[in-house]
């Protein structure tokens, strides 16, 4: 069926609002002044008219037997969420080419094999090849198919005429404007059966002109013409490189700007359709121009097609954005680069060269002790203006005179301590005669902190990483005023961009996605942010906890002096640190004890709110309120209380609502201590000790820049070692494994030799 003349329609009609009532809507406003696009990804967030362009590599089947109609059934529900969140859609699909090229090679493959098998008599068939297949033939065969797929909907087909002819193009507008007032998603395509040649005229050379040649112009058309804040432009591929996906050196731009056009190497075309990437550049920018904002993305990946529209309208890294307004400074990705780049540099400095470092960084600390508070100051009247931070958090934002003095005196300290970090020598071993094997210390790479602090730079440069720091909007100032700090103090050894400090408005879920750039991320925040970064970073390891559940178990034979001291401390310290008690343990002979009545009248007087775990609950006639669950992490001045029969039914209950972080026995039974050691699987296991202890700074270690349940590489609190791995390094002289084989002269040794105190390149005397 071929549609000349007069246009026809099919309309995808949206469900009854009833099966989408546990659809969120969104409380951003959904308005613009239209003329001019977007300057940035989490603007889109605000776009109220979207254009979705449905390239035929999305529309049809990767293996050329028909429509990709699951595919297609997961973009119009995407679809269908954002129109009941209030925004008006529109699709464009193409695909009829496409289709149609598929149904009339199969039937051309079909006449052919039928004739020459009754031509030659016989079942094996010749080579056949097949001819040309016209654009607009190809259209008409495939145009059925996808009124089949529309069956029950309006199919708008369109051609240069119906733009170009005022009073065409008017009653096209209005046609389309009523169907958005009435809830429905037109559906846009170009008459290809019927549509003339391109002509070589000015096309793509202003907003008022541009030739619909194909489903990429024609989007970009109808976004102008409707003045739609956002065009969407699905394909197979993940959007923009610089150079043909799939060479070496191509990188997928995150955001496009009309300048960089010239920085960009076109490949071919995708494997169906008659546009290509080069097509979809020109309309977008035309689409840019005059107002549109676009976004370049695959609809194909089986992993993202599901959720790639909703993505890219909350502002998520998707595909490549066109934005007219670019940055003042680098992006993230090539302050990535610039920090990788440099941080190699700094990881081959001398020791001492960047003990100087971190000493400069000490001094400026003092000299530049006023401008840092007048920064810091204007944080914190921010933040208390704001209402929304809790005052644990707005003492640990604040910085005083003592603060700089105590972080000075700790760059110092870290400056000597660190000098045979990098470079040492964990183990040597001769393998053969004149063959030597060492494994030394190395750094790890490039580290995201989110969110940070600049004094995360001590660590990172003592042991040779480069570091990129998100850093929360509460303490901006106080952040851009140190990072310029430690900037300068790295300038001496000319390494000055291996700290960067990520000031755009990227999210940090959009920055764990740069898998090829970032080798660790350390989390430091709430458990949601840690367990939200543990979901978004699939290809980054993160070294961290989601949560801090600690547990303080009373033994019976327990002194009450030490308990009353600990379970204070371990509480009331800082109840928002990720090692203060949670659930403190009873055993149940400590229950009805004066002990335990010292216990609840401390608690009381510090203004401890109490939650009953279900067995404590049932020894009481009047209980506190009964705890919700057992795994809870309250950050505050709250903790459960639970009764147990002894320590290894608390072991047990540890093992079942504990986060492996932090647990502590207090007992004067040493047996009975040795034994909770040895079997609690955490982190940090005390005896008669605080779970405050759980510190990198009370350990000994420095500066401390996260704790880690993880059971790999680094585990619980984490100093400069945990920032540093290990390397091979083979010393021969034209040894080959043949040497080795039964045919060869030489034998293994395996020798292990001396390693300390040499550092890796001075070597000692076996």
């Amino acid at each position: 069926v071929v549609c000349v003349g007069s246009p026809c329609f099919s309309i995808y009609q949206l469900p009854a609002a009833r099966h989408w009532s546990n659809v969120p809507f969104l409380t951003v406003p959904l308005a613009r002044a239209h003329g001019k696009s977007f300057a940035h990804r989490s603007d889109l967030r605000r776009a109220k008219r979207i254009v979705v362009k449905l390239g035929s590599a999305v529309v049809t089947r990767g293996d050329e037997c028909g429509l990709a109609l699951g595919r297609l059934a997961s973009i119009v529900e995407q679809v269908a969420m954002l129109q009941n969140q209030g925004r008006e859609m529109m699709i464009v699909t193409s695909g009829a080419v496409a289709f149609g090229k598929q149904r009339l090679r199969h039937e051309i493959l079909l006449s052919q094999s039928v004739r020459q098998a009754l031509h030659s008599g016989q079942n094996q068939l010749k080579d056949m090849s097949l001819p040309v297949l016209e654009a607009r033939a190809c259209a008409a065969a495939g145009q059925s198919g996808l009124m089949a797929l529309y069956e029950f909907n309006i199919e708008i087909l369109v051609t240069n005429l119906d733009f170009h002819d005022e009073q065409k193009r008017r009653n096209l507008n209005s046609t389309l404007h009523e169907l958005l007032r009435m809830n429905i998603v037109p559906i846009i395509n170009t008459n290809d059966a019927v549509v003339p040649p391109p002509e070589p005229n000015s096309d793509l050379q202003g907003v008022n002109v541009i030739s619909i040649k194909d489903n990429d112009s024609l989007a970009a058309r109808l976004a102008v013409e409707m003045r739609a804040d956002l065009l969407i432009a699905l394909s197979d591929v993940e959007g923009l490189y610089d150079s043909p996906p799939g060479t070496d050196d191509a990188k997928l731009l995150d955001t496009f700007y009309p300048g960089d056009q010239q920085s960009i190497t076109y490949g071919t075309k995708s494997r169906v359709g008659i546009g290509g990437m080069e097509a979809k550049v020109k309309a977008a920018l035309w689409a840019l121009q005059g107002g549109t904002s676009v976004v370049i993305a695959n609809g194909t990946h089986p992993k993202v097609t599901g959720h790639v529209i909703t993505d890219i309208v909350e502002g998520k890294k998707v595909g490549t954005f066109f934005s007219e307004v670019k940055p003042a400074g680098p992006t993230v990705e090539q302050q990535t680069d610039m920090a990788r780049t440099a941080g190699r540099a700094l990881a081959s400095l001398l020791p001492e060269q960047r003990s100087e470092i971190i000493y400069t960084m000490a001094d400026l600390l003092t000299e530049k002790r006023e401008e840092i508070l007048s920064a810091n100051k204007k944080d914190m009247e921010f933040a208390v203006n704001s209402g929304r931070m809790p005052p644990p958090l707005l003492k640990r934002l604040s910085l005083s005179s003592s603060k700089l003095n105590s972080l000075a005196i700790g760059l110092r300290q870290i400056a000597v301590s660190s000098q045979d970090s990098v470079g040492r020598v964990v183990r040597r071993t001769r393998v053969a005669n004149n063959l030597e094997l060492e494994q030394i210390t190395v750094p790890i790479g490039v580290l995201l902190v989110a969110p940070s602090r600049v004094s995360h730079a001590r660590t990172s440069i003592a042991s040779g990483n480069a570091l990129l720091l998100k850093g929360g909007r509460e303490a901006a100032n106080s952040n851009r005023v140190l990072h310029e700090l430690a900037q300068e103090a790295l300038s001496i050894h000319g390494v000055r961009d291996a700290i960067q400090l990520v000031s755009t408005r990227e999210e940090v879920e959009d920055l764990c996605r740069l898998e090829k750039m970032i080798d660790l991320i350390i989390p430091r925040g709430s458990s949601q942010l840690v367990r939200d970064i543990q979901r978004a970073a699939k290809g980054i390891p993160v070294l961290g906890h989601s949560e801090g559940i600690c547990h303080v178990y009373v033994d019976h034979e327990a002194s009450l002096d030490k308990v009353i001291k600990i379970v204070r401390d371990s509480k009331c310290d800082y109840p928002a640190a990720c090692n203060a008690m949670e659930t403190l343990l009873i055993h149940r002979d400590v229950l009805r004890s004066p002990m335990f009545d010292q216990i609840i009248d401390m608690l009381r007087t510090e203004n401890v709110k109490v939650h009953a775990g279900p067995r404590f609950a049932s020894y009481l006639t009047f209980s506190p309120s009964e705890v919700k669950s057992l795994r809870t992490e309250y950050g505050d001045l709250e903790c459960c209380i639970e009764v147990v029969d002894g320590m290894l039914e608390a072991v047990d209950h540890i093992h079942k609502y504990g986060s492996s972080h932090t647990d502590v026995i207090v007992t004067e039974n040493e047996e009975t201590a040795e034994q909770f050691l040895q079997l609690v699987d955490s982190a940090c296991v005390f005896w008669n000790t605080s779970s405050r202890f759980s510190d990198g700074y009370r350990f000994g270690l420095g500066a401390e820049v996260g704790i880690s349940t993880a059971r790999i590489h680094a585990r619980g609190p984490v100093g400069l070692e945990g920032l540093l791995t290990t390397k091979w390094v083979l010393r021969g002289d034209g040894h080959t494994a043949a040497d080795f084989s039964e045919q060869g002269s030489m034998k293994y040794l395996h020798e292990n030799l001396p390693v300390a105190p040499s550092l890796h390149g001075q070597r000692t005397s076996n």
